[in-house]
């Protein structure tokens, strides 16, 4: 299975270890020492899953797991800690992590945590999909037999240039038998973009319609950009959707539809 796993760990034997243990099972493996780091990188790629040692120097692994949360919730969590901080990690588990392993570790309880976590992840995936492929067969067929849909579906299913439909709650993009499904923070920020189309939004206003969090002017941009970033590769796969999202130098970004 092909994924993509942030390791952070203060100990350079450990990452190595853990590094060395993943990349043999096929995962494709970054690695840092320090929650500043762990940050820094989230907000420049995405990453499936992410190894998290409670115990970091800086900004401690509880804070990091807190603003994963607030700003990349696609990544899974796992803890790693010793027997002696236990309590952190039911603590952990309780506020998001999906799951925690005991240091030192045995390979096999790190690589069955993994799986499990996976399982469950692609399981959700896969039942979203199947559910936005079967309303989106539905409306096809309602189109053809002439069915008109109720108020409350029309709301949800969006119809711009190019024949491109948008269906808001099911996070599903689709033109003919080309699909494309969202995460929910992808699909939260095209809906705001769709309510708002044709308006320059602030980066500040940005995240906190999507976050209900306040930053400041500086912190906006940079939480925004792998945001942008990861929608804009979603809208790639229907030629010229991507430049519908629009960058304003020094402000914020615009959606606007062209046909």
């Amino acid at each position: 299975m092909s994924a993509d796993i942030l390791i952070v760990d203060d100990e350079k034997t450990v990452r190595k270890s853990l590094k060395n243990i993943l990349e043999l099972e096929g995962y494709d493996v970054d690695i840092v020492g320090s929650g500043e780091d762990a940050l820094e990188v989230l907000n420049e790629g995405e990453y499936d899953l992410m190894l998290l040692d409670l115990k970091l120097p800086g900004i401690d692994g509880v804070e990091v797991m807190h603003q994963a949360n607030l700003f990349h919730s696609e990544t899974k969590i796992i803890v790693l800690t010793s027997y002696g901080s236990l309590e952190s990690a039911i603590k952990a588990i309780r506020i998001g992590a999906h799951d925690y392993v005991l240091k030192p570790f045995e390979t096999e309880n790190i690589l069955t945590s993994i799986e499990r976590c996976f399982t469950a992840k692609f399981k959700h995936q896969r039942k979203e999909m199947l559910v936005g492929q079967m309303e989106s067969s539905l409306e096809q067929l309602k189109d053809l037999e002439g069915i008109t849909a109720p108020d409350s579906l029309g709301r949800r299913i969006i119809s711009l240039p190019q024949g491109i439909m948008v269906n808001v709650e099911r996070r599903e993009i689709w033109r003919g038998n080309t699909h494309s499904y969202l995460t929910p923070t992808d699909g939260v920020l095209l809906g705001i973009f769709l309510e708002n189309r044709g308006r320059v939004m602030t980066h500040q206003e940005l995240v906190f319609l999507i976050k209900r969090a306040e930053v400041t002017e500086e912190e906006a941009p940079e939480i925004m950009r792998p945001i942008i970033s990861r929608l804009r590769k979603k809208l790639a796969v229907f030629p010229g959707m991507r430049e519908w999202v629009r960058s304003v130098r020094g402000t914020g970004y615009m959606f606007e539809a062209e046909g």
